[in-house]
């Protein structure tokens, strides 16, 4: 009875944060995700990843400056020969860490010509357990997690080609990326991470989007979905949504309940998208 109690709590302060209209907040999405790390419940989900090193890694470690002239991080896979074509991949919550870079190299070689970026909003900080990834990733702060973006958009250059991925607390920040990119930004891909709520941000996007949606989920769930679908709709703003019978963090290869059916096919979609809205 208790647990039924908490998560009904749950889902009410994502769906009533998510309702919010916040005049001087510049993403009420990423307060409402921060608001999540308070729930014990959504912690718990976040079963702790096994202990995991990449050891034929193709990509390296890279620094750029921000705008704001702090030096920041990512893992950066670069074609051979030359492309304007990118894709900018968000980590979970537990940061930017081998697994994250796995998947870097997975969409390397599916994408083919396009480099692949792998940003870190955490700072050089990776959590291997749970109560460190709640508090990293409540630690982020919109502005400086703005400031990390501006930088990596201003170390590809004006002409680069962007597409977006994230998962979990790197889906919601891939669409604001995407965003923030402007008319550079070609797709956004979101795996159950909290959507824009504000129009006034969500008018200025003007990359496609696919929402790979856990059905299981109790936080990103069918009412945060069905609220953004209609908003995207009323803005004629171009959205696809895919469903699977999941948890949320299925496609997540360290956690206990990865579905691996599921990712898989969420993957061949995910960059067959990508792939066609780059052409």
């Amino acid at each position: 009875m208790k647990t039924t109690f908490n998560i009904i709590i749950s889902l009410l302060i994502v769906t009533s944060l998510y309702g919010q209209k916040s005049c001087c907040s510049k993403s009420l999405a990423g307060e409402t995700f921060a608001q999540l790390t308070n729930d014990k419940n959504f912690i718990a989900a976040h079963l702790e990843p096994e202990p995991f090193h990449l050891s034929d890694a193709s990509g390296k470690m890279i620094t750029y400056k921000t705008p704001s002239g702090k030096e920041s991080q990512a893992y950066e896979i670069k074609c051979d020969s030359h492309s304007d074509k990118y894709i900018f991949v968000f980590h979970e919550w537990w940061g930017l860490n081998d697994y994250v870079k796995q998947e870097c190299e997975k969409l390397f070689k599916e994408l083919k010509n396009v480099n692949v970026i792998a940003v870190d909003l955490y700072n050089k900080k990776v959590a291997t357990d749970r109560d460190s990834a709640a508090k990293y990733m409540q630690a982020v702060n919109y502005d400086d997690a703005e400031d990390v973006i501006r930088g990596v958009l201003n170390y590809v250059g004006k002409k680069a080609h962007i597409a977006t991925i994230g998962w979990c607390f790197g889906g919601g920040w891939s669409l604001q990326c995407a965003i923030l990119a402007g008319k550079q930004a070609k797709s956004c891909v979101m795996y159950y991470g909290m959507p824009e709520e504000k129009k006034e941000k969500l008018k200025t996007l003007n990359a496609p989007v696919l929402f790979v949606f856990a059905e299981q989920d109790q936080w990103i769930n069918k009412q945060v979905i069905s609220t953004f679908e209609e908003k995207m709709k009323e803005l004629k703003k171009p959205m696809e949504v895919i469903s699977y019978n999941a948890v949320h963090g299925f496609a997540n290869p360290s956690n206990p309940k990865y579905a691996k059916a599921f990712s898989e096919e969420a993957f061949v979609k995910s960059t067959t998208f990508i792939k066609n809205n780059f052409k």
